[in-house]
């Protein structure tokens, strides 16, 4: 059921004209739109017809009083936010509940490449989802099955475009947004660079890879698989034990070298999108070297995951989506924080020293009543780059957003 109208207050979005498409589509449906701009960004992929704006110049600690006044202004009953982890958003969420303002959540999706993640309050870390293995199994197995994506095509090109002119724009935030700090740890220019050194090298690694990939699936020497995450990613800064992905790489090999099988291998994948600011290569030789497993390693720039993943003896990830792709090709896998997947029956209970001669592979009812309320609740067919992607997510969205309870809320 949906409820009358209603006031959405926008903050921070997504690099694409996904947010103000939205804006426009909730204010045609009856309800009332508000902006807030934090960046030059931020006004460049806003117009007049998606609803009044407002420009927060002032210090972090004034966010809290600057929203208030415009949830009064506006009468507004729900908060609408790309990424929980942002320093602005955080203050905002927090203060959002106090006020009995309902917060939703946009992310990329848990499952990947058609589906988007949209929750109440939080995501991944701090999402609504039960982390109880036995509610999953009571709850997917009266659920339907889950219906299709629709599929569409997003270019990197369409990414990469949206994401330069959204900080082209921000290169007037030291005259309008004086304050304003960007929660990326790299700034866009230094971002750039490690991007086109990196895809121009990519031409170079990808038939080497290629065959690697080849000789792992179809050898005969059991292999592990640890897929990187970006270095920056709020997953590992606010999510995990670890300071970065470089302490992570180390974390795994030493563990590999004392207790895997001596017979077994180590494939370490890099982020697709990786920035190239790190040596990863370097890095791993001399582990390689201090841990004595010289030839026992393989690294990865580029390569198709799943088919590492259909052969591979086990997965190990601190948080990453790949967990749940590894665990869609029953692959034995580790969690070495709490992602929303980290369940007894899915991932490895025990430590890592023990995974690898004792990893099981998921349970594969829990998984499919895993994911059937995963798509019933949290994530939406759609993307947030190309035409066909946006349109989709609009409509689901906004459905999303209008009904008085959600369907977790409704589960839970």
């Amino acid at each position: 059921m949906n409820s009358p109208q209603r006031s959405f207050l926008f903050l921070q979005g997504v690099c694409s004209p996904f947010f103000p498409r939205l804006a426009k589509r909730l204010r045609a449906d009856g309800h009332h739109v508000a902006k807030v701009h934090f960046t030059g960004g931020d006004i460049t992929y806003w117009s007049h017809e998606a609803g009044p704006s407002h420009a927060f110049r002032g210090k972090l600690s004034e966010l809290p009083d600057f929203l208030a006044g415009l949830w009064e202004r506006h009468a507004v009953t729900d908060q609408l936010l790309f990424g929980d982890q942002r320093p602005i958003h955080l203050a905002a969420i927090e203060a959002a509940k106090k006020a009995d303002i309902r917060n939703h959540v946009l992310e990329e999706g848990y499952f990947r490449p058609y589906w988007i993640t949209l929750e109440r309050e939080g995501v991944n870390g701090y999402s609504l989802l039960p982390q109880d293995a036995n509610w999953y199994l009571d709850v997917g197995r009266r659920l339907p099955k889950p219906l299709p994506a629709k599929r569409f095509q997003t270019s990197f090109k369409h990414r990469a475009t949206h994401d330069v002119l959204y900080h082209l724009a921000g290169l007037a935030n030291p005259l309008l947004f004086p304050r304003y700090r960007n929660h990326a740890p790299v700034t866009a220019p230094v971002e750039y660079t490690g991007y086109l050194k990196r895809f121009t090298q990519l031409r170079w690694w990808k038939p080497r890879d290629a065959e690697r990939v080849r000789a792992l699936a179809g050898g005969k020497c059991p292999y592990y698989v640890l897929p990187l995450q970006l270095n920056g990613d709020a997953q590992i800064r606010n999510h995990s034990a670890f300071a970065n992905m470089p302490e992570v790489v180390e974390y795994v090999m030493a563990s590999f070298a004392r207790h895997a099988p001596p017979d077994s291998l180590l494939c370490i994948k890099n982020h697709p999108l990786d920035m190239g600011l790190i040596d990863y290569a370097g890095l791993i030789a001399r582990l390689e070297k201090r841990y004595d497993i010289a030839g026992r390693i393989v690294y990865l720039e580029s390569g198709d995951l799943n088919v590492l993943l259909d052969d591979a003896t086990g997965t190990v990830t601190v948080n990453s989506t790949s967990g749940i792709v590894a665990l869609e090709h029953r692959c034995p896998t580790i969690a070495l924080s709490q992602p929303i997947y980290r369940l007894n029956g899915l991932t490895f209970e025990g430590g890592l020293d023990d995974f690898w001669r004792h990893g099981q592979s998921p349970d594969e009812e829990l998984f499919r009543c895993f994911h059937r309320t995963l798509m019933h609740t949290v994530q939406l067919n759609g993307g947030y780059y190309c035409d066909t992607g946006i349109e989709l997510a609009i409509d689901n969205v906004a459905a999303r957003l209008e009904a008085t309870t959600s369907p977790l809320e409704a589960l839970l």
